[in-house]
């Protein structure tokens, strides 16, 4: 899918699915359940480089105890699996869960605002609880979070995916007035908490996590699936916005590990992303810069040939200049020669004109001598 600037939009799935979880939305009556959407995919997960899943199933790793929250038909859990992990799941419909059963160690169905999954599953049950896309659909997702702690074995922690609220195209939107929820993406109409990167930060410390690790999935501005268009901003504004890290964070991919005294402080974390954007663009800047260069080459190259080419054709002007000098030189001693061969002409035509005259002297003088001898003869 492209966006009007032609930019490629951020690979986005069909809702074609439902979330794993039961909802109590705000305004509807307590107990009634809703389905939430989900970012599904039909692409190999482990293989699927930047996106959310992806990046979960990097951070769960190998040989775990992994709870999948939001299991859907296992197809996350599936991959977790391949790669030696034991792999639970909790579901809020029954139907997806019975497909799910077929490819993790275990599925349980229910109401997740109202399980208790510690007395459900057990305590320290698991290494790696993880939350892809789901926290942002429920009404109160922070005792829900809390819940996972006591989950975790020592050393455990929580994976969360979730989208970016701060992206450029929805700061964008709003200023012009819009905030339109969608069928898919970072304004899914099931979301019903939104997350920056601080509020996130907050949020986990809130259910007494703090960050481990942060990462990201990015969107270029306007190649998101919000309809926003470059030609209707300011320059100057887009330019800002692009040198944002965050306005360009489609979702966020974190790690929690529970608040005690032996845990990574966030601030580390923090300055663990801000020295992967700081990479990022370096190696962006490299890369441009490598780009500047084969343009730079390209154009001494054809500079080289224009070069060659004026050469030539001044030596080719030269060329011409040469002959036609010579021409002209030559021309102007054809005229001098025309000329003295017409005054030659004329003289000899002088010449001429003259024997002419001579000879009808002579002939005249011829024709009377027979009269003067016969005159003579008589007398």
């Amino acid at each position: 899918m492209r966006s009007r600037t032609g930019a490629r939009r951020p690979h986005h799935v069909r809702r074609s699915r439902w979330c794993t979880l039961l909802a109590l939305h705000a305004g509807t009556t307590r107990g009634t359940a809703i389905a939430l959407s989900k970012y599904d995919i039909d692409v190999d997960l482990a293989n699927r480089q930047g996106t959310s899943h992806a990046l979960l199933v990097e951070l769960v790793g190998a040989n775990k105890r992994v709870l999948d929250v939001g299991c859907d038909t296992g197809y996350l859990g599936e991959t977790l699996t391949a790669f030696g992990n034991t792999t639970s799941g909790f579901e809020v419909n029954e139907i997806t869960a019975a497909q799910a059963r077929s490819k993790l160690e275990r599925v349980e169905v229910g109401d997740l605002e109202r399980t208790d999954l510690v007395e459900l599953f057990g305590r320290g049950a698991f290494d790696v609880v993880v939350f892809g896309d789901v926290l942002e659909h429920l009404r109160d997702p922070l005792p829900v979070l809390r819940q996972a702690r006591p989950l975790l074995a020592p050393g455990g922690s929580v994976l969360i995916s979730t989208p970016n609220i701060a992206h450029g195209d929805v700061r964008l939107a709003l200023l012009s007035g819009r905030f339109r929820y969608n069928k898919l993406g970072i304004l899914d109409e099931t979301h019903t908490r939104f997350f920056t990167r601080d509020s996130l930060v907050e949020f986990l410390r809130d259910a007494g996590f703090i960050l481990a690790d942060l990462r990201r999935t990015r969107a270029e501005l306007f190649a998101t699936e919000i309809d926003v268009v470059e030609a209707e901003y300011d320059a100057a504004l887009v330019e800002r916005l692009r040198a944002d890290d965050e306005a360009t964070t489609y979702q966020f991919v974190v790690r929690g590990v529970p608040d005690d005294a032996t845990t990574l402080v966030s601030e580390q974390a923090l300055l663990l992303d801000r020295q992967r954007a700081d990479l990022a663009a370096a190696q962006a800047a490299v890369v441009e810069r490598e780009q500047v260069q084969e343009r730079n080459d390209a154009l001494e190259a054809r500079l080289a040939e224009v070069f060659a080419a004026h050469d030539a054709a001044t030596a080719g002007r030269d060329a011409a200049f040469a002959d036609t000098e010579r021409a002209q030189q030559e021309l102007a001693r054809a005229h001098e020669e025309l000329a003295q061969v017409r005054g030659e002409l004329a003289q000899v035509r002088g010449e001429l004109a003259q024997v002419r005259v001579e000879l009808d002297d002579a002939l005249q003088l011829q024709s009377s001598v027979p009269g003067r001898l016969a005159r003579r003869i008589t007398r």
